[in-house]
């Protein structure tokens, strides 16, 4: 069944959320929308909420009250319905150790109600993906952690959900799997799917969100989604070699985008156009200020979290 509130161009809708349990009141008036293709950064400290409202998007969990919609489809009306568009991955999920990658994955594709006789082209499609297709008839208790995940991922989506809910993936996983997890939620983006991954280390999530929520204390933090990248207008860092207070309403002046400012640095939108890069500088240069470097940020996400936290 449609939502009634379904909203066009956008994959998550949720509107004024609440989840209690006994003793506790997890989601507070919770509000938010998440577009198509989009890898989404669910960030917050630990207790903030994260995993419930992970839930109650992947139709596990009932809202006290409030409404949640994926694809157009109502959690509390159709979550059957929902689970066949979606996939999710727990915090701590379960595999199979005796049965090889490629029962593990039938099994998953047969539990999503695929016909037998599609389900060895799914299986090889999700192992694809994943990148363990010369893993297949491995026992999954041999895998490595690493592996073991890239296998969990691949039964989340070997029935090619339109969304994708990943919590704390790159938990316990070393510097070379959790770049190569970042990949792969890149490339899965890149075919089409919505992604939404919870953490609380802002580190794991740099290098492939788009967009963050920051949720603390069962709230929405700024009530909305933060863009954190955009490869058109990225961020970049202005750093002073003297203190200066007006650094904020000068550039405010002259029509840039300032995300934070100090008496030492300003976060700022700008556009790649390095000619418009070099008149800025020369600008702040001729209005004495000691502009001791100017650069593309690399810590987008850690600097737009604790900006939308501050004003918060």
């Amino acid at each position: 069944m449609l939502s009634p509130g379904c909203v066009p161009g956008v994959m998550i809708e949720v509107r004024d959320l609440v989840y209690e349990y006994p003793s506790k009141r997890a989601l507070e008036s919770v509000t938010l929308s998440v577009a198509p293709q989009a890898i989404t950064a669910l960030v917050g400290p630990n207790g903030a909420g994260k995993t419930t409202l992970l839930r109650c998007l992947a139709a596990l969990e009932v809202p006290y009250s409030g409404s949640v919609a994926i694809d157009g489809l109502d959690t509390r009306n159709a979550p059957r319905e929902i689970h066949a568009r979606l996939g999710y991955l727990s915090d701590f999920f379960g595999l199979y150790d005796e049965l090889s990658v490629r029962r593990s994955l039938t099994y998953a594709a047969w539990s999503h109600a695929i016909a037998p006789a599609l389900a060895a082209a799914a299986v090889a499609k999700a192992a694809q993906r994943v990148g363990i297709v010369d893993r297949l008839e491995s026992k999954a208790g041999e895998l490595s952690r690493g592996l073991r995940q890239r296998l969990a991922i691949a039964q989340a989506i070997v029935h090619a959900p339109k969304v994708l809910l990943l919590d704390e993936p790159a938990a316990g996983l070393d510097p070379q799997a959790r770049r190569d997890l970042s990949a792969l939620l890149v490339a899965l983006k890149d075919t089409g799917m919505t992604v939404v991954v919870s953490s609380h280390i802002l580190a794991e999530l740099e290098d492939y969100c788009t967009e963050m929520i920051v949720i603390e204390a069962g709230r929405i933090v700024g009530g909305k989604a933060v863009k954190v990248r955009d490869d058109e207008r990225p961020r970049f860092l202005i750093e002073l070699a003297r203190a200066r207070n007006d650094l904020r309403t000068f550039l405010g002046a002259a029509g840039v985008e300032v995300v934070e400012a100090d008496e030492y640095h300003a976060l700022i939108v700008f556009t790649r156009n390095a000619a418009a890069r070099a008149k800025l500088v020369r600008d702040l240069v001729g209005a004495g200020f000691d502009v001791a470097s100017f650069g593309e940020s690399t810590k987008a996400l850690e600097q737009a979290y604790f900006a939308q936290v501050k004003r918060a």
